[in-house]
């Protein structure tokens, strides 16, 4: 009884000491078990799994007991009832809110990454990219994972990543859009689930729980900044809470502002500018003195982060119909304003504007908005869900302190702002759901469900203004153009059937199946066979093998861009163009995969859990940046598409031209080793110490590279090192929280394994150099590059908070605390002398140490 009640006062203070609501989303449901008669009636605290959905315990839940008695009944990954993680059939770790508050990040993105070891993000995004807040899981690209939201799908951003590099083509779902304070806590299915819930869920889904509470009032307001390099500066406030709607019923809304400043990284030397000075009042630059000059106000800050102001707000809702029918629904919406920095333009580019010379900033102006309508009840012994909801993404891409070179010599006259382009991508889910309990022969209990679902699929892009794209366009981020311009549309119909058996109090087997269709790229059958075996109550083990598949998104078949730099351009062209079906391009086809998984779970002594699972991802036809082309060759099939180059590019940066397209042009094979542990000592008049350690090691190889109309290969060894080694081999998770009396710390220990980029022989590279592949120059070369490795870091993260009372607690913090840096890579892969770091890495952030204080309220 002891035990109990330690495991109790330090699950309450957990859940009471950040903004979490005073009731997970579990202890609801419980609590709604115990205190009423009438399942079908929405409880006061409304779980994320509706109360009438709960079923007995299945005969094989008496074999491993949860940590404790609110551990989170989970809803991910099966269609089974009261599951814990620890209990499921494949493996499910849970994120709580308090662990999200207590990683210090104010982007939901970013709190993922530092708590969870399968999860990353990279270094640094690019262009527009940067924009963007996505998650890599497993190695693989933001569009393999699938985001949901209270188990429904989540709509994804229209920005789509068309830069080069791991993220290429990414239109995932933005984690920025959702704000945190509104989140009970994430389940994260770590394994295939496509015959679930259909296309990209190849490296597994990410469900968002979110609060549900009809009592309450809880307040946060957080900031901090880059200490080492002194900007970066960052403020989040946060409030929700929840009232009652009439007898049954509930309201929980939350609301969240945010804003974070520019970091730029220090100390950047720009090879241009060696003998470069300001421009003289007539407009003439001069050459400086031997040793060159560089004014202050002309430091590159490509490598940075974007500034960003966020307002977020979420609302739940339901109420009782009927005895036996509930109604639900769901309001998100979000807006965004963030800019990012482009390469520095030396004063030459047109002294008539920025004698100084100028960076072009790259602007979005964001809206999300999403709403959910439900009914859910019982009849004939099958619980059934009828939803409907409605999403969209709409940016409106710009460009500030620029200009339009070659417009400007022709007509005398440039903007400096330009609205660039606008996208907007919809997604409209109907779905029907049935699930019901029974015991086949009397003797075998069965979970059977079935369902169908009906969605439409929107993508728009509307041209910028004439001045952004005319004539080269403007500098740092060319408009796209009318040929650019269009809207597409596609319906996919689904159903699907799964059926959970227990054969024995110890064997559960599960089959899972969906067909869907698509009116762009046909049909798709898949399946998923899972299995557990539990020998005692402190053994278990689980196996799945299932196929999946990823319907290629209307943005990579539609969205074509140029992207220009300084000396040198990018041009995306669209599979179904002239333009790409003269590199070679085809339509695209549906990603395909096969997955298989296998673990153990053991609880050595009471309280010590372990779970090891192996997992290996093979994909076919995988999505990616294909036929890249450098030179004259580019040109012309950039030119095909009505663009033209800026004026800046000479015949000696001819070769820094690239064009590619999207093509189904790898297969490759992701292998992975997962193990998690953890154990609450408890230290008696010392308090408490919770424990845990996670680790993944992950490794993808190639092993088939297409070869394009030309007969070349579709992949160079840049593309083949972005989708295989630019993510880190290894990530380890030590984390230990000590609660005592009214003081809590947290202390985290993350180290990052290796990762390799190939990277391109930037302008510092003798121009005598050759490729010794294909006799070129070796500057810019498209088929030889330099192997950079990120060695492997730890960092290290400390939160020390302290509770005055049952409703304040204030919290500081620091983020690596030591400032660790990656790797700064050579001056002749070095960029313009402004890319110091491997922006695709995966590994360690560029940003360093980040410090910040807290506090919070909750009523």
């Amino acid at each position: 009884m002891k035990r109990r009640q330690h495991l109790l006062f330090a699950t309450i203070l957990a859940s009471t000491a950040y903004i979490s609501a005073p009731f997970s989303a579990a202890e609801a449901a419980t609590n709604h078990l115990k205190k009423t008669n009438h399942p079908s009636k929405i409880s006061s605290k409304n779980a994320a799994t509706p109360p009438h959905h709960v079923a007995p315990t299945s005969p094989r839940h008496r074999y491993i007991e949860p940590r404790s008695e609110d551990e989170s009944v989970v809803v991910t990954g099966t269609h089974a009832t009261n599951r814990h993680a620890r209990q499921s059939i494949a493996p499910i770790s849970v994120i709580s809110n308090a662990t999200l508050r207590r990683s210090g990040m104010v982007n939901l993105a970013d709190a993922i990454t530092r708590t969870y070891a399968q999860i990353n993000v990279s270094n640094m995004g690019a262009d527009t990219g940067a924009l963007t807040s996505s998650i890599r899981m497993r190695g693989l690209n933001p569009n393999q994972v699938l985001v949901l939201v209270d188990g429904k799908r989540r709509h994804t951003t229209a920005n789509i990543y068309q830069d080069s590099g791991p993220e290429f083509g990414a239109t995932p779902v933005d984690l920025s859009m959702i704000p945190a304070n509104m989140v009970d806590h994430i389940e994260v299915l770590e394994d295939g689930a496509a015959a679930m819930y259909g296309s990209d869920a190849i490296a597994g889904v990410v469900n968002i729980i979110t609060k549900k509470q009809n009592h309450g009032f809880n307040m946060s307001a957080q900031t901090g900044a880059n200490a080492y390099n002194g900007d970066g500066w960052q403020y989040q406030i946060n409030g929700d809470g929840g009232f009652k709607w009439g007898k049954d019923g509930y309201v929980h809304i939350a609301g969240q502002l945010t804003h974070a400043d520019h970091f730029v990284t220090k100390n950047v030397f720009d090879h241009r500018l060696v003998n470069y000075g300001p421009a003289d009042a007539a407009g003439q630059v001069y050459t400086a003195p031997a040793g060159g000059y560089q004014p202050p106000a002309t430091s590159n800050k490509i490598m940075s982060t974007p500034e960003e102001t966020r307002e977020n707000l979420f609302v739940n809702f339901g109420h009782s119909v009927t005895e036996t029918t509930d109604f639900y629904g769901q309001i998100t919406y979000a807006h965004r304003h963030s800019e990012g920095f482009e390469n520095y333009r030396t004063p030459a580019v047109i002294p008539e504007i920025h004698p100084y010379g100028f960076s072009p900033i790259e602007t979005n102006e964001e809206n999300d908005f999403a709403a959910l309508l439900g009914l859910k009840g019982e009849v004939f012994g099958f619980d059934w869900d009828l939803n409907t909801v409605y999403g969209q993404d709409r940016n409106i891409i710009g460009n500030k302190n620029t200009a339009n070179p070659n417009l400007y010599a022709a007509t005398g006259y440039t903007p400096t702002d330009a609205r660039a382009e606008t996208y907007a991508m919809s997604q409209w889910t109907n779905s029907l759901d049935f699930r019901r309990h029974f015991n086949l022969f009397n003797a075998v209990p069965v979970t059977w469900a079935f369902g169908a679902q009906h969605r439409l699929d929107g993508y728009k892009i509307i041209e910028g203004n004439p001045a952004s794209y005319e004539l080269g366009g403007t500098s740092g981020y060319a408009g796209l153009t009318p040929q650019d311009a269009g809207t597409w549309w596609r319906n996919i119909w689904a159903g699907y059937m799964d059926g959970d058996f227990h054969f024995t109090p110890k064997w559960e087997v599960d089959f899972a199946g969906r067909f869907e269709h698509y009116t762009d790229v046909g049909n798709n059958e898949i399946g998923k066979v899972s299995t557990r075996y539990d020998f005692t109550k402190r053994i278990g083990i689980r196996a799945t093998i299932s196929n999946g598949f990823r319907a290629p998104t209307l943005a990579e078949q539609n969205f074509s861009a140029l992207n220009v730099s300084p000396n040198g351009a990018g041009g995306l062209l669209p599979v179904n163009s002239a333009a790409g079906r003269s590199l070679g391009a085809s339509p695209l086809k549906p990603e395909r995969s096969v997955s298989a998984s296998g673990g153990i779970v053991v609880e050595p002594i009471t309280g010590w859990h372990v779970e090891t699972d192996v997992y290996q991802i093979n994909i076919r036809d995988r999505i990616v940046q294909g036929g890249t082309t450098n030179g004259l060759a580019a040109i012309s099939a950039i030119e095909q598409m009505g663009l033209v180059l800026p004026s800046t590019i000479t015949p000696s940066d001819y070769n820094n031209v690239s064009a590619y397209y999207f093509a189904n042009g790898a297969s490759t094979r992701t292998q992975g080793l997962d193990i998690k542990t953890d154990y609450l000592f408890h230290l008696h008049k010392f308090g408490n110490l919770d424990v845990s350690a996670a680790l993944d090691l992950n490794r993808t190889r190639l092993h088939h590279n297409g070869i394009g109309a030309n007969g070349q290969p579709l992949l160079t060894e840049q593309n083949i090192a972005a989708i295989t080694t630019e993510y880190p081999r290894s990530k380890l998770i030590l984390n230990a929280y000590w609660t005592y009396q009214n003081w809590d710390v947290n202390l985290r220990q993350t180290r990052y394994g290796e990762t390799t980029g190939m990277l391109t022989y930037e302008d510092w590279t003798p121009s005598t150099a050759i490729c010794p592949k294909d006799g070129n120059s070796l500057q810019y070369s498209n088929s030889c590059f330099y192997q950079f490795k990120n060695t492997p870091r730890w960092l290290t993260d400390l939160e020390i908070g302290y509770r005055f009372n049952e409703h304040w607690h204030v919290a500081v913090g620091g983020n690596n605390l030591f400032n660790i840096r990656p790797r700064k890579v050579p001056e002749f892969v070095n960029s313009l002398g402004a890319t110091v770091y491997d922006q695709d890495s995966a590994q360690v952030p560029m940003y360093g140490g980040y410090y910040y204080g807290r506090i919070n309220a909750s009523f």
